[in-house]
């Protein structure tokens, strides 16, 4: 029987709607051209996350496994990571997004417990590729301040606010019995109270006595099996940390004011007291107090001294030092800074068993932004070079771009630049982190995501098979003088900082063509090359962009003709004379920023090939770049604003236009822009292009209303303002798809679309054109007139005519693409790389790609324009221009982002609303197959980062340090499960340390403890019900564990319960065999001294 599909019906009822809500002109055309097949169905969209990279935004507390090599770090907002070796990660997310306080896993086990600040506990199983919650435990009555998992035990020891410990069977989350209260483990005699439990562990050598420390200075040895406190150990100032030594004769504490107390287990009153850092003062009295020392960890060596490593306890005078990790070994003591506070901390070892010498060999050092890990086996304690891609937020994200299916050989060739700016000085050794196994993937296309920063870079990342690594990494800001502080208020007084700050950029994966655009109005265009030059003078184009027209002007309309250019600008090669930031007039002709004129030494990779810097206009700052857009085959770059439209050919470094964008319109089309306030005139000279002396020629311009400041109020309908956390570069940088948040009335160029297409109504013949689409929803045809390749490319103008406005759509236009009359996406024109510094040969290769390959009918449509506003979609039959299909997207919201793509076989424009609605409109019918209500915009980094790209791919950056990749193809998340990698694998635990013959012989080294028949229920009885309430994890217990472990993970924990026995069985041998030895020497012994006196008399004895 066939099985009914509602969605399919739903699909169908869909399209006939979309069909019949379309103009009377769009059934003629469709009566003319056959319909375009569409592939796209509901089944072929499902929305779900993918993977999360960067930094784990505010962490808050780490562990690691020492048998997995597998590390979990906590954040504040309830989110768990877990890394293994480079390329494995994991996300998941506690749904309370309460703070992590606590991480411990169950070594060698797959599992780990998680600790709350909302006083509840869980445990994860680590044995899926997805992690998911087993069990849960919430405290009603009592706050959780720490938590001690031993090695091989499955009972958890809670410590709590009120000073009492509580235990928890973590196989079954159940509590047990058995409390140990407060009052009991101090001095009856004490008067207050001890504090909250800042420290539980057991004695390394004997299982039953547990050390507890209390936060007023009190540490406690309990007797478990007696129930009572064995010794107590007093000291005046509170306590941080404790750690023990491995024989447990002895432990250490740091306390708050800079000290490190050393006891014995047997004498209570006389620690050996030191201060590192404190100043020692020669008539032996009491150090100076310092700062707290956080955490200590006592490390100890079988060839050497000792290793104590602590945080914290630097004197007071030391203001405004950065944080310091101290490691003391022997006589030596390292103080190792750090570039950010200091959140945990953890020193790596080579046995999991306490009881052992430890051999430490690195410390894990969690910071506020970063992750570091330090090598303690070589000489000046190098770091390890960090596999993972943790520097995302190195400098602030303010653009982000994404492209997937990119040319084979463009990822090797980033790779090959990018390996040469590696930094020298980390560790000879292997990243130790390395436990898991990478997933089994079957897509491998090339994904490459790239970031812009605040500082002026740009990274290139290596994106595909779900992981991340850098690539290469661009430093806009080497092309520009580095202002003098007295000079760096003046000369950039539009952006207060980051002047070099990424706004937005273009980039063609084909040419490797990169045009960025940064937030004090400058433009630099990059060529890709392998080889290293040396550029003695930066080309620089200076544009002069008017900012408003007054009330009387009126511009003068172009019309059809094309723009008369006297004398095409060229790079500049002197200063404009006019003015200078410290004249008492307004300023004028002048940039924001200085280009360098000492020679630039360019390294392979992306080498600078032309600057363009928009002046400041009587008094005015240039405004803000909205939109940009590059083209290798045309050998253009087209810019616009608030201002107008600039087109400069990169080629012939000359600026082709500069004109307002009512004036691209003919004079039938009604005015773009909106009424507003009226404004004092002003006598400005316009001009088309500037020269190299700064001279004006005499063409009317239309002026833009004033520029407004680079930081600008965002809010959306019905919504209150959104919190930037304190990110400036939120305000400072706007990509086209926000540039309208603010819903203001300036008319601002928002996107560009280089295409092949017919630049009039009714034409027979392609050309080359250019799109423009206005934030007032207006969209404009731009012919272009193209000398032909080679030296007449470089010599003749280029020709540029506006034939005006095609349609109108509501709000501003995000996107604009060309499908052909087969409904196969048309990207636009572009060449394939050549190394710019190459051969003759090479160079000869740069050709135009053919305009179409198919030629036109006559008298029928042969291309559709798809356009998408912040409110509709439509799509246009060309070179007719009659309206085809239209859609409303959406009423009470706006769209943020759209992007046409391929996904599924077909083609469809991809939208993420302001109301966190994921949708996508089939084309060309606009037919909407899916739509999901996924994520309300909480911030403007989400609006200004979401990008989606081609194969259902696209990401966002979720917080100020971390990349969440997504999907909305059906078949990526089908095949999710396989490319996701694993954390846990099978590994054997290691063997327990050997306790020697005499030891075993008598029974000493570490004793072990029946925990079963102590803290059962048979032994300690049940709990109280109301302490704690269990939560069981989704689908329970057998489900989860049947889901996570499979036959294999079976089969491990078999041969691992197999080897622990086999193991107490070659001890319980070992034992027999010393004592039969002992017995058959005693037996000896004896017969030799029966032979000796057995034929002596009484009296010869």
């Amino acid at each position: 029987m066939k099985k009914f599909n509602i969605r399919k019906v739903l699909d169908g009822l869909t399209a006939a709607s979309s069909s019949s809500s379309s103009s009377p002109s769009a059934t003629q055309t469709g009566a003319q051209n056959d319909p375009v097949p569409e592939v796209l169905q509901s089944d072929h969209f499902q929305l779900c996350k993918t993977v999360r990279h960067g930094f784990p935004y505010q962490p808050s507390s780490m562990a690691f496994d020492p048998v997995q090599k597998v590390l979990a770090v906590g954040t504040q907002s309830g989110a768990l990571r877990l890394f293994g070796r480079a390329g494995v990660e994991c996300y998941c997310q506690h749904e309370s997004g309460a703070a992590v306080i606590q991480l411990q896993f169950l070594i060698n086990e797959g599992a780990l417990v998680s600790a709350l600040a909302d006083d509840s506990i869980h445990l994860w199983n680590l044995r899926q590729k997805i992690p998911a919650v087993l069990h849960s435990l919430k405290f009603n009555r009592e706050r959780i301040t720490y938590c001690h998992l031993p090695f091989q035990s499955k009972w958890l020891y809670i410590g709590t606010e009120r000073g009492n410990i509580h235990i928890v069977n973590v196989e079954s989350f159940t509590l047990s019995g058995y409390v140990i209260m407060w009052n009991k483990a101090i001095e009856l005699s004490t008067k207050t109270h001890p504090g909250p439990v800042v420290h539980i562990s057991d004695n390394p050598m004997d299982e039953g006595k547990l050390l507890i420390g209390f936060e007023c200075g009190v540490v406690v040895l309990w007797d478990l099996k007696c129930k009572k406190a064995d010794c107590r150990y007093t000291y005046d100032e509170a306590i941080h940390s404790v750690a023990w030594h491995h024989e447990g004769k002895q432990f250490v504490c740091s306390h708050s004011d800079g000290t490190l107390t050393t006891w014995n287990i047997r004498a209570q009153t006389k620690p050996q007291i030191i201060t590192p850092h404190g100043k020692q003062p020669k008539d032996g009295k009491k150090p100076e107090p310092c700062k707290p020392i956080l955490k200590v960890e006592y490390k100890t060596t079988r060839a050497g001294d000792p290793f104590m490593v602590l945080s914290g306890g630097l004197s007071y005078d030391t203001v405004g030092r950065r944080a310091c990790l101290t490691v003391m070994h022997g006589k030596s003591t390292a103080v190792l800074e750090m570039d950010f506070p200091i959140v945990d901390f953890l020193t790596l070892c080579e046995t999991p068993y306490p009881n052992d010498f430890q051999e430490p060999y690195a410390v894990l050092v969690l910071l506020e932004k970063d992750l570091v890990l330090i090598d303690l086996g070589q000489i000046g304690y190098p770091i390890f070079e960090n596999p993972y891609p943790l520097t995302i937020h190195e400098s602030p994200v303010t653009c982000c771009e994404y492209f997937v299916d990119c040319p084979a050989e463009l990822i090797p060739a980033l790779y090959s630049v990018g390996s040469r700016q590696k930094r020298q000085g980390f560790s000879k050794k292997e990243w130790p982190i390395s436990g898991g196994n990478w997933g089994q993937g079957t897509q491998s296309y090339p994904e490459v995501i790239i970031t812009g920063h605040a500082d002026g870079s740009i990274k290139f990342w290596d994106a595909s098979a779900l992981m991340l690594q850098v690539l290469y990494k661009l430093k806009t800001a080497k092309v520009f003088e580095r202002a003098r502080r007295s000079e760096e208020k003046a000369g950039s007084e539009i952006v207060d900082e980051d002047p070099f700050a990424i706004q937005t950029l273009s980039w063609c994966p084909e040419s490797r063509m990169l045009c960025v655009a940064g937030v004090s109005a400058h433009i630099i265009v990059y060529r890709f090359s392998k080889q290293e030059v040396t550029t003695d003078t930066v080309q620089l184009l200076e544009v002069r962009m008017q900012s408003e027209f007054s009330e009387g002007d009126s511009p003068d309309p172009a019309g059809d003709q094309t723009p008369t250019l006297p004398t095409p600008s060229s790079p500049q090669e002197v200063e404009p004379p006019p003015q200078t930031p410290n004249s008492d007039g307004p300023r004028d002709n002048i940039p924001c920023l200085q280009v360098r004129s000492s020679p630039l030494k360019q390294s392979p990779g992306f080498q600078v090939e032309l600057v363009v810097q928009l002046l400041w206009v009587s008094g005015e700052p240039p405004q803000p770049i909205t939109s940009l857009a590059v083209n290798s085959s045309y050998g253009l770059v087209v810019l616009g604003n608030s201002s107008g439209l600039a087109v400069v050919d990169f080629l012939q470094k000359t600026l082709l236009l500069n004109m307002g964008t009512s004036e691209l319109c003919s004079p039938a089309d009604p005015p773009l822009r909106q009424p507003r306030s009226p404004r004092k005139t002003r006598q400005i000279s316009t001009a088309a292009s500037d020269s190299m002396d700064g001279s004006n020629t005499s063409e009317d311009r239309c002026k833009s209303p004033t520029s407004a400041r680079m930081s600008r109020k965002i809010s959306s309908s019905g919504e209150q303002k959104s919190d930037l956390e304190a990110n400036a570069s939120f305000t400072r940088s706007r990509s086209s798809s926000v540039s309208s948040i603010d819903r203001e009335s300036r008319e601002v160029i928002s996107s560009f679309c280089f295409c092949e297409s017919f630049p009039k109504k009714g034409e027979g013949s392609l050309g080359p054109c250019l799109l423009l689409g206005t934030s007032q929803g207006s969209v404009i045809m731009v012919a272009l007139s193209l000398p032909p390749t080679g030296e007449s490319r470089l010599q003749q103008p280029v020709g540029i005519a506006s034939c005006g406005s095609l349609v109108t759509l509501k709000g501003g236009i995000l996107t604009m693409a060309l499908l052909d009359s087969s409904g196969s996406l048309l990207p636009p024109p572009s060449e394939q790389w050549y190394d710019p510094n190459g051969s003759e040969e090479e160079r000869e290769k740069r050709r135009r790609r053919p305009a179409s390959p198919t030629s036109p009918v006559e008298g029928q449509d042969s291309q559709f324009l798809v356009l998408c506003s912040e409110k509709q979609a439509k799509v246009l039959a060309l070179p007719s221009q009659t309206r085809v299909h239209k859609h409303s997207i959406t009423e009470s919201s706006f769209v943020l982002r759209a992007d046409v793509v391929t996904v599924g076989g077909g083609n469809c424009i991809a939208c993420f609303c302001a109301n966190g609605h994921i949708m996508t409109l089939s084309l060309p019918s606009l037919r909407p197959p899916a739509d999901v209500n996924y994520l309300p915009l909480t911030d403007m980094r989400i609006a200004r980062t979401f990008c989606f790209s081609h194969l259902g791919q696209a990401l966002y950056l979720t917080s100020p340090t971390e990349i969440q990749r997504i999907t909305y193809s059906q078949d990526t998340c089908e095949h999710r499960q396989e490319m996701l990698s694993e954390l846990f694998t099978p590994v054997e635990t290691p063997e327990a340390p050997n306790r020697g013959f005499f030891k075993g012989l008598f029974g000493g080294g570490a004793q072990s403890l029946d925990r079963e028949d102590l803290f059962g229920e048979t032994g300690a009885g049940k709990a109280s019900r109301s302490l704690a309430q269990h939560i069981p994890g989704p689908g329970g217990m057998e489900g989860m564990k049947g889901a996570a472990s499979g036959v294999v993970g079976d089969l491990a924990r078999a041969r691992i319960a197999l080897d622990e026995r086999g193991q107490k069985l070659g001890e319980l041998e070992d034992r027999t065999a010393a004592m039969m030895a002992s017995a058959d020497s005693f037996s000896k012994h004896a017969h030799d001294m029966m032979l000796k006196y057995k034929d002596k008399k009484w009296y010869q004895l």
